[in-house]
């Protein structure tokens, strides 16, 4: 299962697990975008790839894709929770709605997809649940407060539920890129350059500048080791917070 696997890091994601033999199923908010990973994700690897739609931020809803892709397909192995939404705006500015908005996608979806699977890994002896977080999970960034809480809130979800399941054949992980060449990023550089007046190049020179590498992660790059993290071979790795900066962290 792979959430936010209609584009981005998630498709990619979807990409390098059905390359390795897993059965997938991405779920988003918008068919067509799932549909269009789906067919991409079939045609390279010769594999059945379902979709499910549903909006993260709906408790019910997250509960009947769940339920209707485990009906098709069984128990769940490989969770990845990688939807997740970023809404700027300066502290005084974030109300208690955007706040609760971004922890609705960011935070709490993952604690409830985790908990649809969850059992089912524990009685079959093997699991891998991972979450993509973010380098604002593990340092803070500037209007970005709810963000940054909600990424640091996954983080702590992760060790905590690691440690719980540590002797039952389960993993659990994150993820943490940095700025990644996705819509998110994008939509940040339209945003800056509204805002500022700034050129696009200007505003992606300075998210770059980041990275001591000076580039934007590419989805593929956390593709890989989420990959590898799924794998029987990485049954030791668990409770981590493994970056994928360029060195922007350390």
């Amino acid at each position: 299962m792979v959430t936010g696997g209609g584009r981005g890091i998630g498709a990619a994601i979807a990409d390098h697990l059905a390359g390795l033999g897993a059965c997938v199923t991405v779920m988003g908010r918008t068919r067509e975008t799932l549909a269009r990973s789906a067919a991409a994700i079939e045609a390279a690897h010769g594999v059945k790839v379902g979709l499910e739609v549903v909006d993260l931020a709906e408790p019910d809803q997250i509960e009947r894709a769940f339920s209707s892709a485990m009906g098709r397909l069984g128990p769940a192995a490989i969770l990845v929770n990688n939807a997740g939404i970023a809404l700027p705006a300066p502290f005084l500015k974030t109300d208690l709605a955007l706040w609760n908005r971004i922890f609705a996608v960011d935070a709490t979806a993952p604690f409830l997809c985790t908990r649809q699977v969850l059992k089912g890994m524990i009685d079959g002896g093997y699991g891998r649940v991972i979450t993509v977080s973010s380098t604002a999970g593990l340092t803070g960034f500037p209007y970005v407060s709810a963000y940054c809480a909600a990424k640091h809130a996954v983080i702590g979800m992760t060790r905590a539920l690691a440690r719980e399941v540590a002797k039952t054949g389960v993993t659990v992980n994150c993820v943490c890129p940095g700025y990644t060449d996705t819509d998110i990023v994008a939509g940040a550089l339209d945003n800056i350059a509204a805002k500022t007046g700034r050129s696009r190049e200007d505003a992606l020179a300075d998210i770059v500048s980041h990275n001591p590498q000076g580039r934007l992660i590419q989805p593929d790059e956390v593709a890989e080791t989420v990959a590898w993290l799924c794998q029987p071979n990485s049954r030791s790795i668990t409770g981590q917070s493994i970056l994928i900066a360029g060195g922007e962290l350390m």
